[in-house]
């Protein structure tokens, strides 16, 4: 397979960042339409092509569209900020509201739709999460935040959606951080020696019995709570 031609992208980085910079300055007002590729190339000293390439990475950004027939128009004078840096960005707090509702329906569906595989990773997930939890040394906290999350993901992936679970699985990484910093400030085993195990057990149980009720219920009770606590760190 012939490698092809070397792309100029030094080039293209450098015609995109001063296209961005002019509309950042607003030289091109949102919504008025960008000068034509042969006008673009003649001011920046560049080829046609580099402009075109220059042009798309600026659309990758949601800064510039190209219409059919009518040219490349400004639509927004700072990148687009994609959904997992929103989320890193995101309080957990925050992030834990939209969670309640996502898991919340994802319950109800696993209580709908469970599989008996769905009840077996669910019944080691409980297992490992107690496990965890029995843990004393400090990375024990770690691990337990860890299970008590792979028991939630199990719960989610017993709803056969493919949507919920990859939403969820976004929302983890800030979950994770967000509950080792409140893991620091309060000990999250001290404050409840079963740390809400008898919640968790009546979440599976419900999944089991297929009562989509009694699991969308478990999950918000749970996570409010957890919610209140970090608040309360804040």
């Amino acid at each position: 397979m012939p490698l092809g031609p070397l792309r100029p992208s030094p080039l293209v980085e450098q015609a995109a960042q001063r296209l961005r910079e002019q509309i950042a300055a607003g030289a091109w007002p949102v919504g008025t339409r960008l000068p034509g590729e042969t006008t673009l190339a003649k001011e920046l000293g560049v080829g046609r092509s580099t402009v075109r390439e220059a042009l798309r990475a600026l659309a990758g950004a949601g800064l510039v569209q190209a219409r059919q027939g009518a040219g490349v128009f400004v639509m927004a004078t700072e990148p687009a900020e994609d959904w997992p840096a929103r989320l890193r960005r995101a309080s957990v707090a925050d992030v834990y509201e939209i969670r309640a509702m996502l898991e919340v329906r994802a319950a109800e569906l696993a209580a709908e739709r469970r599989t008996p595989d769905d009840l077996a990773a669910l019944d080691r997930a409980l297992a490992d999460r107690d496990a965890a939890l029995a843990a004393k040394a400090p990375p024990g906290v770690d691990a337990f935040i860890d299970a008590d999350i792979a028991l939630h993901a199990a719960v989610v992936a017993a709803a056969h959606n493919p949507v919920l679970a990859d939403l969820f699985a976004g929302f983890v990484p800030v979950l994770r951080d967000g509950l080792l910093d409140l893991a620091s400030l309060v000990d999250v085993r001290a404050s409840d020696d079963a740390h809400g195990r008898a919640a968790h057990a009546a979440l599976v149980e419900a999944v089991r019995a297929r009562d989509p009720a009694a699991a969308g219920e478990a999950v918000r009770a749970e996570l409010d709570r957890t919610l209140a606590g970090l608040l309360q760190s804040r």
